[in-house]
């Protein structure tokens, strides 16, 4: 890795194996290890996957804060996006992190962070009706009226005001050099001066210094927003007025401008909306359109169905919410009785208290789902104003049981997705990206008011800060939630009397420390408890009597040290201790005979008590990895003879200490046993070993650490991933694995294996058992990264490459005695011998995308034969003075000239005179591969052409 001058590289020392190490708490990290992944660990930010450091002084923490969460980390986007068409976004740097939707439009240049990605991930619908262009044009222009700074849309709920002013938004953004910064902040009923000074801070990135004064704060805001270029805050779904001096934002010249959306008139006129425009609804040609372009109906419409169709459509008041959602609960009814009842049902339908027009259609989608576990999961969504992922709410399902019946927990999962999307096809549900990036749904504002109006007859519930007060705690209340609040502790003196009280949801609030024990005395029928992302210290021994309790979340709470004994609690079946620093396993464990899913890492106890596993045999996900403790590697091993009496597993992670217990392990696998989701560290490990190894998303992973064994090792036959690190014996790739275990491998990693020679031998191949066919051996490999391996010579055997047309990336770095990285001897399979007779072959990588070759004093080729490889992005050829010819063929022009790969993007050499002395296949290859061309340390070609783009790292200069 070539490393830039970023600041925070000051507090990292080098070790003399190349690897990182903290300077405040001593973590190391592996060597591929990218500074901005460093920051995490400084920042104080969980869920990143990645140690948090526990000694960093608070200024440091503050400014990893800044660079990780604010302006500091950019990205950059090229190329034109269409409103239209969902476009490829090319983002070059060092960590991908975002991925923005399409409908932000013909950006060009413009430099993003990950907020500014987050924004943009904004859902739009495309504007319906020539009123909504007028509008669009008139807000237009008042914007670019210097003399306006606050702007008023009103209209009722479901009419089209959000909608409009994302278009807005997405033109501001476009408009870059107009204003410095465009934010969207979402205000909702829950409205507070203290909330939305939260919310405009984490646009800018900005970390409040005084929480508990508001004045202060406001100082802080205003300042940050008070640039030379203005900021432009939009405010959707606002219900009150605020002086926005109190707030912070300054609307004035070289201020801010104010574009606030409510269903108020009278909200416009108090926060002084001179200008002002009021949505209103659709034409009813307008509305036959939309409802038809949302309906998508494969076949044209009977005369009958049509002339109902349009009814329907008249009964949604020309609302675009309404008329988008009647249409997507229509959508696949062919049936003309089907179409005339709807329509009968619609004109009948009253509910009493919907405060407007669009309630009665929304209420009446709802109805017609016709399914009461789909409408159960419909009305759970609106315990999550800010939308949430998909697997975080599907896992709540089945807790509650509107999940339920279904023998796996991965065909759980699939019902929880298939009714989501039914949901989304619907319309009745959004989809969205949580914070983390994963997929999500959310709720439209109206459609969650419309589901808190059902939900006051049926089942009661308490969404956001009002849990504070203790009045609001009625006896008939069924689901609590108000998730990343500021709840601070839960004081003796409350103990609510709510005896049909069944979900408490308080994750995320990181300022909640302590929760008094009469808390939980009355709340006898509690089934779900999530106090995850909490700062508690120790869990209230009244939970132990929560006996009707079926899942206890605790993850990510790192200050955890105690939790009380479980034996009472028979019926419960997800407990998630992951990420805690407790000081043991908890209590009589061995009486969870119904648990299903257990998590528990980060506990100080070495070993997993024997004797617990066996008894908890409906276990279906048992995950014990990632553990570390105050940047420690401290993980709780198991034996392997435990694990194997788990016979409903699905879902394993864990570390077994010794071989024969991974071995032993996998002896007892048979057609009883499918696991979808594996990993196993397997080995004796410390910080120096876990420090090399990086979290991968893949699912079937085998790590092995400090291995000593010369047979090979049984494997199950579907390993994705396949990590070997400090071999002690083995000569190559051969001696740990038989053929057969590597039809599915898509990633191998070899770390400072000294004793190993060569990665495969063509030997192999012929030694492989029929009929085991040759052709799939390593088909599916995608990535290969060697590092460290100081007698290894030669990669792969020539005839291994036409299998490798999956791969994607080939990267060898410090091995000192490498010449070959593809042997040039042929010797097939059927007995084929030679070595001139493919001199001339060219073999084609299709999918090859990056090769990197770092420090490799012996390295003398390649390949001897031609490589295609049409997807290149990157080259790094650094330190490797013996490698004289590139085999890589350039595709020839109709001219004769050589064409670079579409795909490339970059070529890093290092010395300058290696570049210079190479040989390609093409005499005329180094001119046209010059514009890609980044030389190491020396180069200023960039600063003389006075070339302004970014670059991130200081020392590589483009040619």
């Amino acid at each position: 890795m070539v490393v830039s001058d970023d600041e925070f590289w000051a507090h990292v020392e080098d070790m003399n194996d190349c690897r990182k190490k903290c300077e405040f708490c001593g973590h190391l990290f592996a060597i591929r290890t990218s500074i901005s992944r460093i920051k995490w660990h400084w920042s104080g930010i969980k869920g990143h996957g990645v140690a948090i450091c526990q000694q960093v002084p608070k200024h440091v923490q503050e400014a990893a804060f800044l660079a990780t969460e604010g302006a500091n980390k950019k990205l950059k986007i090229r190329g034109n996006w269409s409103t239209e068409d969902d476009d490829d976004v090319d983002i070059k740097t060092e960590e991908a992190l975002v991925e923005i939707v399409a409908e932000a439009s013909s950006f060009g240049g413009l430099t993003l962070n990950k907020r500014d990605a987050r924004e943009d991930a904004l859902p739009i619908r495309e504007l319906v009706g020539q009123a909504f262009e007028e509008n669009k044009k008139t807000i237009w222009s008042w914007l670019m009226n210097d003399e306006v700074f606050c702007i008023g849309i009103y209209g009722m709920g479901g009419v089209g005001k959000t909608s409009l002013v994302k278009h807005i938004y997405y033109q501001l953004r476009r408009k870059s050099d107009t204003f410095h910064r465009v934010h969207w902040i979402a205000v909702s009923q829950d409205f507070s001066i203290y909330k939305l000074q939260n919310r405009i801070a984490k646009c800018l990135g900005l970390h409040l210094s005084n929480e508990d004064s508001e004045m202060q704060r406001a100082q802080e805001l205003s300042e940050a927003l008070g640039t030379k270029r203005p900021h432009f805050l939009i405010l959707d779904d606002l219900w009150d007025t605020f002086d926005p001096e109190k707030v912070g934002i300054p609307i004035q010249e070289d201020g801010c401008k104010l574009i606030i959306t409510t269903r108020s008139l009278k909200v416009c006129r108090g926060m002084g909306c001179i200008h002002k425009i009021k949505v209103e609804p659709l034409t009813c040609d307008e509305a036959w359109t939309l409802f038809m372009e949302k309906l998508k109906h494969d076949v044209e419409l009977s005369p009958e169905v049509e002339q109902i169709a349009k009814s329907v459509t008249k009964e949604c008041a020309g609302l675009p919410l309404g008329i988008i959602t009647m249409a997507g609960s229509m959508r696949g009814v062919d049936d003309l009785h089907e179409w005339r009842n709807t329509l009968e049902k619609l004109k009948e339908s009253k509910v009493r208290d919907m405060e407007d027009e669009g309630f009665r259609l929304l209420r009446f989608s709802y109805d017609r789902l016709n399914d009461l576990a789909l409408q159960q999961c419909f009305l759970y969504c609106a315990l999550f104003p800010e939308g949430i992922s998909r697997d975080d709410l599907i896992g709540y399902l089945i807790d509650e049981g509107i999940i339920d019946g279904i023998k796996s927990r991965q065909a759980e999962f699939d019902e929880g997705h298939t009714m989501l999307n039914e949901l989304e096809n619907v319309c009745l549900l959004e989809s969205c990206d949580d914070h983390n990036g994963c997929r999500g749904v959310r709720m439209h504002d109206l459609i969650r008011s419309m589901t808190h109006q059902i939900q006051l007859m049926n089942c009661p519930i308490m969404v956001g800060e009002e849990l504070r007060d203790v009045d609001k705690w009625k006896e008939d209340l069924v689901r609590v939630s108000w998730t990343s609040g500021k709840l601070k502790e839960i004081s003796p003196s409350h103990s609510p009397r709510c005896p049909n009280l069944s979900t408490l949801l308080l994750p995320c609030n990181d300022a909640l420390k302590f929760i008094a024990d009469s808390f939980f005395k009355q709340l006898n029928r509690l089934k779900i408890l999530d106090l995850s992302r909490t700062n508690i210290e120790v869990l209230p021994d009244s939970v132990s009597d929560l006996v009707s309790l079926r899942a206890l979340l605790l993850k990510g709470c790192k200050q955890l040290r105690h939790v009380p004994s479980l034996k009472k609690l028979r019926l419960l079946k997800r407990l998630d201790l992951s990420d805690t620093v407790l000081e043991n396993v908890p209590q009589d464990m061995e009486y969870l005979s119904n648990l299903r899913y257990l998590k528990l890492n980060g506990c100080r106890q070495k070993e997993f008590p024997t004797g617990i596993l066996p008894k908890l045999y409906s276990l279906q996900v048992f995950v014990l990895d990632d553990d570390w403790v105050n940047g420690q590697y401290a993980p709780v091993t198991v034996e392997g003879k435990e694990v194997a009496c788990l016979r409903k597993l699905e879902t394993l992670k864990c570390h077994f200490e010794l071989f024969s217990d991974f071995v032993g392990y996998l002896k007892s696998w048979d057609e009883t046993l499918s696991l979808s989701t594996y990993k196993f560290l397997v080995g004796q490990c410390n910080n120096d070993d876990v420090a090399f190894l990086e979290f991968s998303g893949r699912s079937k992973i085998v790590w092995l650490c400090n291995f000593n064994n010369r047979s090979c090792l049984e494997f199950p036959t579907d390993i994705q991933e396949l990590v070997i690190l400090k071999s002690i014996d083995a000569k190559s790739l051969c001696d740990v694995l038989s053929p057969q275990y590597t039809t599915e491998l898509e990633y191998i990693e070899i770390v400072l294996c000294d004793r190993m020679e060569s990665l495969l031998s063509s030997s192999w191949f012929c030694s492989t058992p029929l009929p085991f066919p040759s052709n799939d051996i390593f088909s599916h490999l995608k990535d290969f990264y060697c590092y460290g391996c100081t007698s290894m010579k030669k990669l792969f055997p020539l005839v291994l490459l036409p299998n490798l047309l999956n791969l994607e990336m080939i990267s060898v770095e410090r091995c000192g005695k490498m010449e070959e990285i593809i042997e040039t001897r042929v010797d097939w399979v059927m007995g084929e011998e030679s070595s001139s007779s493919c001199r001339s072959i060219e073999f084609s990588l299709p999918k090859l995308r990056h090769l990197s070759f770092i420090l490799l004093p012996e390295l003398k080729s390649i390949c001897r034969e031609n490589l295609i490889c049409s997807s290149l992005q990157t080259i790094i050829v650094r330190d490797c003075p013996k490698l004289k010819r590139m085999p890589l063929c350039l595709p020839v022009l109709d001219n004769g000239r050589p064409s670079p790969p579409p795909s490339l993007e970059e070529i890093y050499v290092d010395p300058k005179e290696w570049w210079e002395s190479v040989e390609w296949d093409h005499p005329n290859s180094k001119d046209a591969l010059l514009p890609f061309l980044v030389l190491g340390a020396g180069a200023r070609l960039l600063e003389e052409e006075g070339d302004e783009e970014d670059v991130e790292d200081n020392d590589e200069k483009r040619f």
